[in-house]
């Protein structure tokens, strides 16, 4: 049936064709024939791409991977022993935090901080080779800037001249641990205040500098310029130099919950900074030649600090120990155990070598980031607002946890 049917319309194709008269004048080239245009192919499936992996939170989500001896930096005596007292003055603390990193357990730091109690300081760089192992976490690569801590004018009482108010830590200002109702955030703080019997934001720094906390008698001090002012915030603590010449010492005593925003960043992405002007000796200079605009600026970053007076040893960082200019960086707990020591090898060479990591900052988020804290005086200024390195860097942690961290399912590989 399909046979006949497929002769009989070939012929009647052929006699179709016979028939055709050319026209008298017409071209001899035989008409075009019309074909049925064939459908077009089907459109390729759609690319769908797998969505990116998320973004590592922790160091042990971030991946470990043993690093170099210890022996193989080259660290000098005279900074291994620095190291070593800070590392004794951290040890407490240390043992005493839940390490959020996800690198070390509880009680892994007791033989080294009781080998560390008794270690001779004249031996000190042998005491990280023997007692603590070298760890990458992720890919290794490192940011470092600087922090110190700055001397500004000020006095403990308004005065003309001295008008920027200097608050210690409100008693509404309320915070907790996020992680105390749902677990996958624990270290993540939240802050603000009641109202209404509401948990809200609290005032910002626009907010602040407007009024907000005015006649609530908390003033410790005043100082002498807004934007010195501002950079102490941003370095969280400082000394207030008074009419008489004496000095007050002021530390962090907590934060009003906003987020901080760099202004320097800002500035730069918006093309109000050269390529000169891209430290804080720079940003400070165009404030000042600037004021409306500055003032706007600096309102921008809403994060406020908030201070007490210390008059015992100081700055006192997150663990609440005196940190030591030249061997304390500030890292994100997340990814670094407070307490531990840190290896750096950047582009800036000021800042090769070993350092503990004694305090955080608002900046100091992710894996490799760190703020290497300088002292006070004008050279650690200079040194710590151009501080801008790149490189890799490595932590020492417990032999015992390292091992643990390359057991068969102890730990995942370091990401590239």
């Amino acid at each position: 049936m399909i046979t006949r049917l497929v002769a009989g319309l070939a012929g009647l194709a052929m006699l179709s064709a016979c028939a055709v008269v050319p026209t008298p004048g017409a071209s001899d080239h035989p008409a075009p024939r019309h074909h049925t245009p064939k459908p077009a192919p089907p459109a390729p499936p759609p690319v769908v791409e797998a969505p990116p992996a998320p973004k590592p939170t922790t160091a042990a989500q971030a991946g470990v991977l043993p690093g170099p001896g210890f022996a193989s930096f080259g660290v000098n005596p005279d900074g291994a022993r620095a190291a070593l007292a800070a590392f004794r003055l951290s040890c407490n603390a240390l043992q005493r935090r839940t390490d959020t990193s996800g690198l070390t357990q509880a009680g892994d730091w007791s033989q080294p901080c009781s080998q560390a109690a008794a270690w001779p300081e004249s031996d000190a760089a042998n005491f990280f080779a023997n007692q603590l192992a070298v760890v990458q976490v992720g890919d290794g690569k490192a940011y470092a800037t600087g922090y110190y801590e700055p001397e500004i004018a000020g006095s403990r009482t308004p005065a003309p001249g001295y008008e920027v108010p200097v608050y210690k830590r409100p008693p509404d200002l309320v915070e907790g641990d996020l992680g105390d109702f749902y677990p996958d955030l624990k270290g993540k703080k939240i802050r603000g205040k009641v109202q209404g019997g509401k948990l809200i934001p609290y005032p910002d720094r626009g907010q602040i500098e407007d009024g907000a906390l005015k006649n609530m008698k908390l003033e410790i001090g005043y100082a002498a310029d807004p934007v010195e002012f501002f950079f102490l915030q941003v370095q969280g603590s400082g000394r207030l130099r008074l009419p008489d010449g004496s000095v007050m010492r002021i530390g962090y005593d907590g934060q009003n919950g906003r987020d901080y925003v760099g202004i320097g960043k800002l500035m730069r992405d918006r093309g109000l900074l050269g390529p000169g002007q891209l430290s804080m000796q720079g940003v400070m200079a165009w404030l000042r030649a600037n004021p409306a605009e500055g003032d706007a600026i600096m309102r921008e970053n809403k994060s406020f600090v908030f201070f007490r007076e210390l008059t015992g040893p100081g700055p006192i960082g997150a663990m609440n120990v005196a940190v030591t200019g030249r061997v304390t960086v500030a890292a994100d707990p997340a990814f670094v155990p407070l307490g531990a020591p840190v290896l750096l090898q950047l582009d800036r060479t000021e800042a090769n070598g070993l350092w503990v990591a004694q305090d955080t900052g608002g900046a100091i988020k992710g894996s490799n980031r760190f703020d290497t804290f300088w002292g006070a005086g004008d050279d650690a200024r200079t040194i710590a607002g151009g501080m801008s390195g790149r490189g890799r860097a490595w932590l020492l942690i417990p032999r015992i946890s390292a091992a643990r961290l390359a057991e068969p399912g102890g730990q995942p590989a370091a990401r590239s």
